[in-house]
């Protein structure tokens, strides 16, 4: 019989509700009796003894609040009666760095199918990029983008458009509001995209941004910084740039950033300057014909086989509910845990998700410089965060809050599952390149769209994407796989979410078999065999973070 509740942690005074609990229903855990003071929603926790105002609430085995007036056992914790609170931190003077691998003789001699690059890095796929260096290129971006996309077969077809004729016919033969409000949409494949010109190259993406000038002249260096993060990237095969000339993000610091990143940059990199040129007609057809040749060059690369040590996998949550933490969160950081122990990197970035775990993941890493600088990140973004009259208990959503997620310290304790159990290998601060194998903390905000951005920066290759709740989000050039923590999430939104992690909740799979599925999944991806759905819908999100306040 599926367990109606669930506690996370032995320490915990509170259980979570793994179905919805009805008020006065009885639950046994353990071998103790709680009886339900009210109705429990699934995804919410109720407290296992009487707490009286100031209690703390430990989940997930740490502080995550106190209540802010008395709690009777088998009453829910909300906002209304808790309010946020984690334990301070500080440099231990030992590393906690004790771990124990799982086991990976399974996946010991197995490889990925992947693009090799000339540094040494494999790429997952093969694109070509064209971005601006500041937001007056955008507009000759979309123009290339209307003027290679259909000619070279990589336009998505218009699935809508047909239904949209299909009203304005109705509408021209006479039809009123509620016939067209009565219309049923059906999947249309009529308009399927033209083969591709360049059977090797998985498309052309164009990035756009507001960035590039105005600001501070730090943001045009952070800019550039991430710019060649994807210049450089594994799953880049070469880029066209557009400068327009006068703006603070220069040429020749983009040029510093890629020798930053690849001393012996080889790849394929046309850059134009829109004031040097000069007639627009001039830009865009200097753009076509290099872009044109770049792509030649790039079609020359093909798959072939790589240890997956080469895999470099971003962790992301987002849309997150009362079950990320002890379903989909905790599964993919036994992922993270297997790629780790075959020399692979993993990201864990989303630094205001770490709040009230700062003390664990300091003492995780191996060195003290790592630690001492993880501390001073934290430390530093929640300045900023309070001196902008908020703070990191201000970053659950109201959907977080609906679904279980009350204070940052539980949604915190929750998300850093997502970076599993061994040492932390590098501090990065946004936007450094990930140098070292093992699992690397990158500083980002709590934002999806920026924090994903930032993985592929640093060098994330694919994308694992946890979700409560759903979210579209994906990435121009890494496969962004979303999981769902749930199953009912799961069937609901089936066209945007690749792995359903629900089962550890329905009690059908363990959080080890569920890792090791989704490692199996990674590689099918990372070889081009499965294509993740972000990738399917087009879904090239590209948020840069300005290092503003963003939870």
């Amino acid at each position: 019989m599926k367990q109606k509740v669930l506690k996370v942690h032995p320490h915990d005074n509170v259980l979570v509700a793994l179905q919805d609990l009805e008020k006065e229903e009885t639950v046994e855990y353990n071998g103790t009796v709680y009886t339900m003071q009210e109705k429990i929603p699934a995804k919410h926790k109720f407290a296992v003894a009487p707490m009286k105002e100031g209690d703390a609430i430990y989940m997930y085995g740490v502080l995550v609040g106190c209540a802010q007036r008395a709690i009777s056992a088998g009453s829910r914790i909300a906002v209304e009666n808790v309010h946020h609170a984690a334990n301070g931190y500080e440099l231990a003077a030992q590393r906690k760095t004790t771990w124990q691998p799982p086991d990976v003789s399974r996946w010991q001699q197995q490889t990925f199918m992947g693009y090799h690059r000339a540094n040494g890095s494999v790429g997952t796929a093969n694109y070509w990029l064209v971005i601006p260096l500041v937001f007056c290129e955008n507009r000759n971006v979309e123009v290339l983008k209307e003027a290679l996309l259909p000619e070279l077969g990589y336009a998505r077809p218009g699935k809508y458009a047909a239904f949209t004729r299909s009203l304005a016919a109705k509408q021209r033969a006479g039809a009123g509001s509620g016939q067209i409000l009565e219309t049923v949409y059906t999947e249309d494949t009529a308009g399927a995209q033209n083969s591709r010109v360049f059977e090797n190259v998985d498309g052309i993406k164009f990035l756009t941004h507001d960035g590039g000038c105005g600001g501070i002249r730090q943001d045009a260096q952070t800019l550039c910084g991430l710019l060649a993060g994807y210049i450089t990237h594994a799953n880049v095969a070469g880029a066209t740039v557009l400068s327009l000339g006068c703006q603070n993000a220069q040429i020749s610091m983009l040029q510093d950033e890629i020798n930053k990143r690849d001393p012996g940059f080889s790849k394929p990199l046309y850059i134009l300057d829109q004031q040097q040129t000069g007639a627009e007609s001039q830009l865009i057809t200097d753009a076509i014909r290099q872009t044109f040749a770049g792509l030649m060059l790039a079609n020359q690369c093909t798959r072939r086989p790589a240890p997956l040590s080469k895999l470099c996998i971003g962790l992301e949550c987002g849309g997150s509910d009362g079950f990320s933490g002890i379903s989909a969160n905790p599964a993919i950081g036994y992922t993270s845990d297997l790629l780790t122990a075959l020399g692979g990197s993993v990201i864990l970035a989303e630094f205001p998700e770490l709040c009230g775990v700062e003390q664990e993941m300091s003492d995780r890493c191996r060195n003290v410089d790592d630690a001492t600088r993880f501390i001073q990140l934290m430390r530093t973004y929640q300045q900023r965060a309070e001196e902008a009259g908020s703070g990191f208990d201000m970053n659950p959503s109201p959907g977080n809050i609906k679904d279980g997620l009350i204070t940052d310290a539980i949604k915190s304790a929750g998300a850093a599952k997502k970076g599993g159990t061994s040492p932390v290998a590098a501090v990065l601060d946004y936007p450094e390149m990930v140098r070292q194998p093992g699992l690397n903390l990158l500083c980002t905000p709590g934002n999806d769209v920026e924090s994903t951005t930032a993985e592929v920066g640093s060098g994330a290759n694919v994308v694992l994407f946890t979700t409560g709740l759903g979210t579209p989000t994906g990435n121009p050039i890494a496969p962004v796989i979303k999981l769902s923590s749930n199953t009912k999430l799961y069937q609901r939104m089936h066209d945007i979410i690749d792995i359903n992690t629900g089962t550890i909740i329905d009690g059908e799979e363990t959080i080890a078999e569920a890792g090791e599925r989704i490692l199996d999944y990674v590689i099918q991806v990372a070889s081009g065999a499965i294509t993740a759905k972000s990738v399917l819908n087009g879904q090239d999100d590209f948020i840069p973070w300005k290092r503003g306040v963003s939870l």
